[in-house]
């Protein structure tokens, strides 16, 4: 299985313009036919286009300089030398962009679509039939070619997706999202055993679909680093609304569920103005009274207990889902 990545550095290199030719007219009966050299060819540009087709970074390599085709020199006879080959790379729907040097934002590649310009071909240089004049009619230079530009670029994918699951390690987020979608997760009942961003879609009866990420367990100090870190909380940005995992028979719930708002708030404060609701998993387990346990210790939230495992308001969460998103 490809390695998943969601951030890199490459470098892109348009193409160099071709050098113009200097080139005189030459046959028997006219030994001084004047100067025919033709024009260099453009240097390739580099484009970067989002193909749904994809769905993460790692058919790139870092610091690789991805490279456009040269123009080509000019010739005699006036002929042009022919324009270099454009190079176009493709990246999955949700790839940022990034000026290395400026920090900047260049494109936000949110959809699949047109491709965009990152590196632009240097212009062919001009052989010395453009610069024949009445003053001199045996120009005996011509241009180089103009080197292409070149960027360092950073690559950072958020995923796109409608809901974001979240919760602490071994919540059962994975699990959910395998029985709500077409999505088939790692699953294993110990923590961290989602080490990448999983995203599942629900296909809905008119055709159209709600795209669920299961985003890797959080612990706290995440948004500092610690854990997985910020390798996973970016992909939570770009969704519609949250879906908090508590596990029913946590000893603390309350706690759970404050430390999980206060990472995404640090990280980012206006993902605590997304729709949310709490999910309390494995309520299978829970022993006789448990549900109002928790409900004490969650005041003021909405809550639905589930079970992944019999199916217990599954269909509900659906609906849920469907009222969160408006």
């Amino acid at each position: 299985m490809a390695r998943f990545t969601d951030s890199i550095r490459i470098i892109v290199r348009a193409g160099k313009g071709g050098a113009g030719a200097v080139s005189f007219f030459r046959e028997k009966y006219l030994p001084k036919g004047g100067p025919d050299g033709g024009d260099g060819g453009k240097g390739g540009d580099v484009y970067i286009e989002a193909r749904n087709s994809y769905h993460n970074l790692s058919h790139f390599f870092r610091d690789r300089v991805y490279k456009a085709e040269n123009g080509r020199q000019g010739m005699g006879a006036n002929r042009n030398g022919r324009t270099g080959a454009d190079l176009v790379l493709r990246v999955p729907p949700g790839t940022e962009i990034i000026d290395e040097e400026t920090s900047e934002v260049l494109f936000d590649l949110t959809e699949e679509g047109e491709p965009v310009a990152v590196a632009l071909g240097g212009m062919g240089g001009k052989g010395n039939a453009f610069f024949k004049s009445s003053t001199n009619q045996t120009p005996r230079y011509a241009q180089p070619g103009m080197p292409g530009e070149e960027r360092a670029l950073c690559l950072n994918l958020k995923l796109i997706a409608d809901v974001g699951l979240v919760g602490l390690p071994n919540a059962g987020k994975s699990t959910l999202l395998s029985r709500l979608t077409n999505a088939k997760p790692k699953i294993a009942d110990y923590p961290f055993t989602t080490l990448i961003p999983n995203l599942g879609v629900i296909q809905r009866a008119d055709g159209s679909s709600i795209r669920i990420a299961d985003i890797p367990g959080i612990i706290e100090g995440a948004h500092r680093g610690l854990g997985l870190g910020l390798s996973f909380l970016r992909h939570i940005e770009r969704v519609r609304a949250i879906l908090f995992l508590v596990d029913i028979n946590d000893d603390d719930p309350a706690y759970a569920l404050r430390l999980l708002r206060s990472e995404l708030e640090t990280y980012n404060p206006a993902l605590t103005l997304r729709p949310s609701a709490v999910l309390l998993s494995k309520a299978d387990l829970g022993g006789e009274g448990v549900e109002v346990r928790v409900g004490s210790l969650l005041p003021g939230e909405r809550l639905m207990p589930i079970s992944s495992l019999t199916g217990l308001n599954l269909d509900r969460v659906v609906e849920l889902i469907e009222e969160l998103m408006g």
